[in-house]
């Protein structure tokens, strides 16, 4: 054995021992952390204070702090992602937050739910947007994830009709890359595909993929990726367009990998509860507005959030459940409902509406 053998060795055993060291500090720390935890919770019952244990603005400045701190070799995601789980397994401990998602299990849903609340939350997957509304409506649940725009195919309707009978709250935001991959089971001859299985937004973000690779299979729209996963398994000549939680879930092999259309494919996800979200200090505010038919009534709305400075971020427009040829805005803009200046805008904006809704404002979503 070479001196530079045994010098190589050394240093090796001394960075082992020195990471043994750290990933002793760590779990210290980690139980210090809980145990705070569990003392925050005794004083909240003790001072009869409203037990909102999962508290939206405070969680997002751990967050940002985190990521302000953070010096590498990790990148920003990575340390956010780290301590999200951390803070999920402390907040169990006090009470574990029940969220319901878009299911079934292996959506991306489900990807944004893990996302924003960690692996110790209670999830439960449901059939379709309206089941989440209820169940939070119904306190089964705390929280329910649904999806609202994704960056190519645009708005999903249903969720924003979803908030026209409904007084929740939205609390959060979660924005998703979406990455696409095609999928195959054990039993499946890729050499003889002769169907696609995926939903119809996906088949939509894939078009121009499918075009080039598999321009004469048939292309079938189902209520999910994680449907169209599960589908496959027995079938020798079909495959699916899904995600990697699918993937792993159902057992499929990838047999190409990214294959949405565009690179920066993303979907936006809101958290819909019960709750109003104190300022946190960097927030979103969404309302939904009526205006009445009248020349101008765009303008109208539009023009307090231009004098009072507030940058609109986002507005939708979908037929209203009042008449014919009557229209709701969804409007999101950058800001909370209490800063100044967004509360003037609102009044202004209200005084000349016919019906205004704050649907909610809360932290911008981390990465």
């Amino acid at each position: 054995m070479t001196e530079e053998t045994v010098s190589g060795d050394q240093q090796l055993l001394e960075l082992r021992n020195r990471i043994d060291n750290i990933d002793a500090e760590i779990a210290n720390l980690i139980s210090e952390r809980a145990s705070c935890a569990l003392k925050v919770a005794k004083v909240k019952k003790a001072t009869g204070e409203d037990a909102l244990y999962y508290r939206p603005e405070r969680e997002a400045q751990v967050l940002r702090r985190a990521m302000e701190r953070n010096s590498g070799p990790l990148t920003d995601e990575e340390m956010a992602r780290l301590f999200r789980e951390i803070m999920s397994a402390c907040l169990a401990l006090e009470e574990p937050v029940k969220v319901a998602y878009l299911g079934p299990e292996g959506t991306f849903t489900q990807q944004a739910a893990l996302k924003h609340f960690g692996n110790s939350a209670k999830s439960r997957p449901l059939a379709v947007i309206d089941e989440v509304f209820r169940e939070v409506e119904a306190g089964a649940v705390s929280y329910g994830v649904v999806p609202v725009e994704n960056s190519t195919e645009g708005v999903i309707n249903h969720t924003l009709d979803n908030f026209m009978n409904s007084n929740l709250s939205i609390c959060g935001e979660v924005e998703l890359r979406i990455h696409h991959h095609l999928m195959i089971s054990d039993v499946t001859r890729p050499e003889s595909i002769t169907r696609i299985y995926s939903h119809a937004q996906s088949l939509a973000q894939c078009r121009k993929w499918l075009d080039a690779h598999y321009p004469n299979v048939e292309r079938v729209a189902v209520s999910s990726n994680a449907d169209a996963a599960k589908r496959v398994k027995g079938e020798w000549n079909a495959a699916a367009i899904a995600g990697d939680m699918a993937a792993d879930l159902y057992g499929l092999k990838v047999l190409s990998e990214k294959i949405e259309d565009r690179p920066d494919n993303s979907t936006r996800f809101l958290i819909i509860g019960t709750q109003q979200v104190p300022e946190s200090g960097d927030d979103k505010t969404s309302l939904m507005v009526s205006m009445r038919n009248e020349p101008g009534a765009l303008h109208d709305l539009l023009e307090p959030f231009r004098r009072y400075g507030v940058d609109l971020t986002r507005v939708e427009t979908r037929p209203s459940q009042s008449g014919n040829w009557t229209y709701v805005f969804f409007i999101d803009f950058t800001g909370h409902r209490d800063t100044s200046g967004v509360a003037e805008a609102l009044k202004e904006v209200g005084d000349g509406a016919s019906d205004l809704k704050v649907l909610g404002s809360y932290p911008r979503g981390v990465l």
